[in-house]
């Protein structure tokens, strides 16, 4: 379904992005990407693949602009984080361009290539000067041992080129589910359970290095241990 649903707006997605000026093919884009994304998720609630909690994500929905930086669990991270909030710009591989389930959509989202160092912190810092929230995963791929990888340096940089501060925010699972590693077809114990919570959020000093350190030992404690919860009647 993910898949056929792709196909379609991605062949929209990418006349529009010809069509269309950027400042408003770009919101378009990010809301169907968001529409698209909380529809997925709405259809594995209802077949009971996942259970999830996500309702913290939207207090962020008005808050100004920031770079969102959570941990990265698992393949599905996007998927939930971008379906609750319409205005996200997201670093995708450059593979993701040519790729077509994703690449039309993200070209007019406004997504960011993150072949080059130096043009990645640029669009970035722009995107969220313009009033986009940059969603970025410090650690840079899926976690593969431990609550948490080693963070890299590229969020801190983007959040003070653009003079914004970096939003934590934890994803706790109660399975190891599409993690680094697990292979794409094999089929999950059960319902996976995810929340979403919404973590410190720092402000950007002098320093990037002493950012990363610091946030590296918050998502330290703040993830340690395997979480397990009841959702109930979570959203």
């Amino acid at each position: 379904m993910f898949g056929l649903v792709s196909v379609a707006w991605n062949a929209l997605a990418a006349i529009l992005f010809v069509l269309l000026p950027r400042k408003i093919g770009e919101p378009i884009g990010q809301f169907v990407a968001m529409a698209g994304f909380r529809y997925i998720v709405a259809v594995m609630k209802a077949c009971r693949v996942i259970e999830c909690d996500l309702s913290a994500l939207d207090a962020l929905r008005d808050a100004g602009p920031m770079v969102i930086a959570p941990n990265h669990p698992s393949l599905l991270d996007v998927v939930l984080i971008t379906s609750r909030l319409p205005h996200v710009v997201c670093i995708a591989k450059p593979g993701i361009w040519s790729n077509i389930f994703l690449g039309g959509g993200a070209r007019l989202a406004g997504y960011i290539r993150n072949d080059s160092p130096i043009r990645l912190v640029k669009q970035a810092a722009g995107q969220v000067r313009a009033g986009s929230h940059l969603l970025i995963f410090p650690e840079g791929t899926r976690t593969a041992d431990g609550p948490v990888g080693d963070l890299r340096g590229g969020f801190a940089l983007v959040a003070k080129v653009a003079g914004v501060p970096v939003q934590t925010v934890l994803i706790d699972s109660n399975s190891p589910f599409l993690r680094k590693g697990w292979p794409i077809f094999r089929k999950p114990d059960g319902p996976v359970t995810y929340r979403v919570r919404l973590g410190r959020r720092f402000e950007i000093g002098q320093d990037i290095r002493v950012l990363v350190g610091d946030l590296g030992r918050y998502y330290g404690r703040e993830l340690a241990g395997e979480k397990r919860f009841p959702l109930g009647s979570a959203d």
